[in-house]
């Protein structure tokens, strides 16, 4: 049961939040639903809650913008936009040196080492100062009660740990993805010594709590430092809401599977079309069925490669690009589908957050992806699932056809029996204990300070 919206605590005595988040809206980059989502649990919450962010421009310049999420970030949040300055997100090339015009390579490289002096974080490690000075302002003009910092990057844990050094404020860690582990491959990315180590042990041998978006990867973690272990928690993403119910009724002329998300290189957009194009041969159903694909094309603003060569076959193969969807049109768009198309890449610790949203369709869903990813854990007892065993284009064609014969039988009673299952992935269902928890822990040290 999701906990019931607090009463509004009079303003005096309400704890204060530090959420500190980089890719705060309006950025539309990754991770940002799960920023926005829970700087709004906590104001929801009777959290005073103050965020520092990046600059607007710091998106519009780079990797674009959602004003209409932007417009729903509760009016009660305070939102400090700390100066943000890095070579890789400058792209005017009017304003670049003479040095980095003639030399870029050379530039870079220095710049990366500059950075990194700072904060072993390429890109993101020079913005340290700046946050550190903005946590500072922002505790002595309202004193904070926790620090919680959502990354990557993982800079936005230093707010955290300068606060906690200087006036024992606790702090929460918010991995929504990790830092010394790929994800994808399984590989640790920074060797036992090394700065990133270093920092990362620090860190979390004195966080309050540690978030992760899944069990694969808080067990890794755990295993790492098993001391700090019992700190740990999944907070999975979830979904916001659930999408609109579709009055769509599936037709032997015809179906149309969609696929809505960042289309990055890590996903096998070219297994999909080779396993769609090889269906359409073998099921007369699919041969009058289309594919629609909605998102960007990557998490920057340019498209990648990959996806650039696929798109000359789109059309050939009953294929369409409908490009970027803002949050508030999501739900509209999970409408047009008669099933859904869950493309990700391989990693056993990856999960995606529209796997959650994709489930509260109620819609049959196919998994183009390793069945040994975590998406596969939150899917494996959904009524309506095709995953597959591996990602030749025979067994994705197999998935296809099956999901395709699913879609055209299902009932609408089906469908909202599969939503209510659904109802497990609410992001509230994930968010609201952990706040709850952390209201209690401040309000008892605040007693125990008093009573001092």
């Amino acid at each position: 049961m999701i906990a019931p919206t607090p009463t509004p605590a009079p303003a005096e005595t309400r704890p204060h939040l530090l959420y500190v988040a980089w890719g705060f809206p309006p950025s539309r980059g990754g991770g940002v639903y799960r920023t926005w989502a829970t700087a709004n649990a906590f104001a929801a919450a009777g959290w005073d809650v103050t965020v520092l962010a990046a600059p607007r421009e710091t998106f519009t310049m780079s990797t674009g913008i959602d004003e209409s999420l932007e417009r729903t970030v509760d009016p009660s949040i305070e939102i400090v936009r700390v100066p943000f300055h890095s070579a890789a997100f400058e792209s005017d090339l009017r304003r670049w040196p003479r040095s980095r015009a003639t030399a870029p390579e050379l530039w870079n490289v220095l710049s990366s080492r500059r950075e990194r002096k700072s904060f072993p974080e390429r890109t993101y490690g020079g913005w340290r100062s700046a946050l550190e000075s903005a946590a500072l302002e922002v505790h002595d003009g309202h004193p904070v009660d926790l620090v919680l910092g959502s990354a990557n990057p993982h800079v936005d844990f230093i707010p955290g740990h300068v606060l906690h050094e200087r006036f024992g404020i606790p702090y929460v860690m918010d991995y929504r993805d990790a830092w010394q582990l790929d994800v994808f491959s399984g590989a640790r990315l920074s060797p036992e010594g090394s700065a990133v180590a270093r920092w990362e042990r620090e860190l979390i041998e004195n966080a309050h709590a540690v978030w992760f978006v899944n069990e694969p990867i808080l067990r890794w973690h755990a295993d790492l430092y098993p001391a700090r272990a019992d700190r740990f928690h999944v907070v999975a993403n979830g979904y916001d809401s659930p999408p609109e119910p579709t009055d769509r009724m599936p037709s032997d002329q015809g179906l149309v599977f969609g696929y809505v998300g960042t289309m990055s290189a890590a996903v096998p957009v070219d297994r999909l079309v080779a396993g769609w194009r090889l269906a359409r041969t073998r099921s007369p159903l699919l041969a009058a069925s289309r594919v629609e694909l909605w998102g960007h094309l990557n998490h920057a603003g340019i498209p990648n490669e990959a996806i650039a060569r696929q798109m000359s076959t789109f059309a050939e193969n009953g294929i369409t690009y409908h490009g970027a969807v803002a949050k508030k049109e999501v739900g509209a768009v999970y409408t047009r589908f008669d099933a859904l198309l869950l493309v990700l890449g391989t990693g056993r610790y990856v999960t995606s957050g529209k796997v959650y949203e994709y489930a509260a369709t109620g819609l049959p869903i196919v998994s183009v992806h390793d069945p040994g990813n975590a998406a596969s854990d939150v899917l494996r007892d959904a009524a309506a699932w095709y995953p597959v065993a591996d990602l030749e284009p025979s067994t994705i064609a197999d998935a296809l056809i099956d999901a395709a014969d699913a879609a055209l039988d299902q009932t609408p009673e089906a469908r909202a029996t599969a939503r209510e299952w659904a109802t497990q992935f609410q992001r509230g269902r994930q968010l609201d204990p952990q706040i709850a928890a952390l209201h209690t822990m401040v309000d008892d040290r605040r007693r125990t300070e008093a009573a001092r």
